[in-house]
């Protein structure tokens, strides 16, 4: 299987959209528009087959409508909490979705950034939405900072060396907070020092691994000491709610002023 970032609605959500393809078929995450998975799937001579949906914002369910046009017999699979009309199989915790022989996915539920969220996983990949984004996490957008740190806690639970894949390019901003929130964190600085990002050329492979957004995203380290230190200073509580909700009022703080 080859997996590949195709560029949408760049300059101002930056975000990917995931296709996931063998020599003949292709299943797509997150379609917020639709002409470049058309162009992709026609350059490579590709059947869509399915198109996976994490949750229903806009920016990435709004290609859904033209790719079902071209290709009607693609299934749409998406959160069974979702009132999208568009999602045709309704996938709840625990599901495990069978797209091919080759290519099986389970789901979480990861409310937080919205209350609809999920995310598809298996045991080499992990497509995670807007839950989890290189070095940061989305913004709370109809969840609760209760459901975002649990959802974030399950997925760390996941094994380091997953292919990491979430929904954004904001690399580059979300490790600049995360310098202000770790400073002395050493994984980080590598990372700082090694990163480079080439949106919004197309993205091909992983965006980082699990493990390594263990070691560097403080959203995946809001409870370690250090930063818990720092959080709690913050006016934090001691505990998960209260220490991400923390960290991420002081993230909305850094982006308002970047």
């Amino acid at each position: 299987m080859n997996i590949v970032g195709l560029p949408a609605l760049v300059g101002t959500y930056d975000n990917y959209i995931w296709v996931i393809h063998n020599s003949e078929n292709a299943w797509i995450v997150d379609p917020g528009e639709s002409q470049q998975v058309l162009d992709y799937l026609n350059q490579h001579n590709l059947q869509l087959q399915a198109i996976l949906i994490t949750h229903q914002h806009f920016d990435h369910i709004d290609g859904i409508a033209d790719l079902h046009n071209a290709y009607p017999n693609a299934q749409v699979f998406g959160p069974a909490k979702s009132t999208h009309p568009s999602i045709q199989i309704k996938c709840k915790e625990n599901d495990v979705i069978t797209l091919a022989d080759e290519l099986q996915l389970k789901v979480l539920e990861t409310p937080g950034h919205t209350l609809d969220h999920i995310a598809f996983y298996n045991d080499s990949v992990l497509f995670c939405g807007d839950t989890l984004f290189t070095a940061g996490c989305g913004r709370i957008l109809g969840g609760t900072a209760q459901q975002f740190s649990d959802s974030i806690l399950k997925l760390r639970q996941l094994p380091d060396e997953l292919k990491f894949f979430s929904a954004h390019e904001y690399t580059l901003s979300n490790l600049g907070f995360a310098a202000i929130a770790e400073p002395e964190n050493a994984a980080l600085k590598q990372r700082i020092a090694t990163t480079e990002i080439h949106y919004p050329s197309n993205h091909t492979g992983a965006q980082s691994t699990l493990g390594e957004e263990k070691a560097t995203n403080p959203f995946l380290r809001f409870d370690t000491p250090h930063l818990k230190k720092s959080l709690l200073e913050r006016g934090a509580e001691d505990s998960a709610e209260s220490l991400f909700a923390t960290l991420r009022a002081w993230k909305d703080e850094y982006d308002r002023n970047h």
